[in-house]
């Protein structure tokens, strides 16, 4: 049995080659283990997609190769067809087929045979659509054609599945209770899944890995345990985390930012490109009409708003007590509370305000 189910090496990828050399994907690598659901995170245009398009076999890279099961599936110079992969694909839309009712889209593409109906008929049962199966794509909610979507992506017996956001038109509840069975379901048929989202509280909430794209890159590829303790740079710690991100100066002898001095030694070193970075709760605002920074934003959450606040560019936000109630275009002081944890990327120090 291979250790790996999936592997990308070295690959690199642009649709129109030119002077510019504006690639799309850069030096991907990666692997996917037997029975794991990684997940793709990063922003809009990252190349998720484009990447998920080259493992189903629809691109041809320009560099690099990708293997299924210690197999070449795809270099610059050879490309196994989509339909020999034996890769199942979940597209963001379901693209279920209008014509046909739930039974003939989840046997499409598989035999007919005694075993190939049995295990239909199964995923049927597992993700709780059988009692629709005489039903045609309009008349399925959602959530309902999302599964319908999983169990024909399955039906071939297929051990890696390609989900591209699947749950980004659903409603808040329903996505919340399918991401949350999708685990279960991969690990009752046995298969891998890449997952592509760009929403970091879903890939952190449900994927056993999470590799982080941006601008054609992976930033880090790690467990959601392992980002959540060690970002290994300022992007993943914003993008993902949501953290507050300050540029560090060496002033006197000592670090500062643009709310305060840093507890770090004056004989520690870190690069001048090093930057601060600290949860929403680590510092609060107050009114201060001659200060540097002005809020924008403000978010009602239950127990605390959220507000946002800028200076020059920079961006923070905190979260206050319900009684400090301030207003969008308030001028405000910003301090760090002390106590408060705080980290220097990329040297991962750790130290209090």
């Amino acid at each position: 049995m291979v250790d790996t189910e999936l592997e990308i090496h070295n690959l690199w990828h642009q649709f129109k080659p030119n002077k510019n050399n504006n690639w799309v994907l850069k030096d991907i690598n990666f692997s996917l283990k037997p029975g794991e659901l990684v997940g793709l995170l990063g922003p809009s245009g990252c190349g998720k997609t484009t990447l998920l398009r080259l493992i189903a076999g629809f691109e041809k890279p320009k560099r690099g190769l990708i293997k299924k099961n210690g197999q070449i599936i795809s270099n610059n110079h050879y490309l196994l067809s989509p339909e020999r992969r034996q890769v199942g694909m979940v597209f963001q839309d379901y693209a279920l087929f209008p014509h046909l009712n739930v039974w003939d889209n989840v046997c499409f593409g598989i035999n007919k045979q005694e075993q190939s109906i049995k295990r239909a008929n199964w995923l049927l049962t597992l993700l709780d659509i059988y009692e629709f199966k005489n039903r045609y794509p309009h008349e399925l909610s959602g959530g309902q054609s999302q599964r319908v979507a999983l169990a024909r992506a399955l039906a071939p017996g297929t051990s890696l599945v390609l989900l591209d956001e699947p749950f980004c038109s659903l409603d808040v509840e329903v996505r919340s209770r399918l991401r949350s069975e999708i685990s279960s379901v991969l690990k009752s048929c046995s298969a891998s899944a890449l997952l592509v989202t760009h929403d970091p509280h879903e890939a952190l909430a449900i994927c056993d890995r999470v590799a982080v794209l941006r601008r054609g890159e992976i930033q880090q590829y790690a467990t959601p345990s392992e980002i959540v303790s060690n970002p290994s740079n300022d992007f993943v710690g914003q993008f993902v985390l949501q953290k507050n991100i300050l540029p560090i100066r060496y002033i006197d002898d000592s670090y500062s930012t643009c709310i305060g001095k840093l507890n770090l030694p004056a004989d520690k070193l870190i690069s001048s490109k090093s930057v601060c970075m600290f949860d929403k709760n680590a510092i609060r605002i107050e009114a201060c009409s001659n200060d540097i920074f002005t809020i924008i934003a403000k978010e009602y959450r239950i127990n605390h708003y959220v507000y946002t606040v800028i200076s020059d560019g920079i961006r923070l936000r905190t979260e206050m007590n319900l009684d400090i109630n301030l207003s969008i275009g308030d001028r405000c002081k910003v301090q760090a509370i002390h106590g408060k944890r705080y980290s220097i990327l990329p040297e991962n120090i750790k130290s209090n305000f």
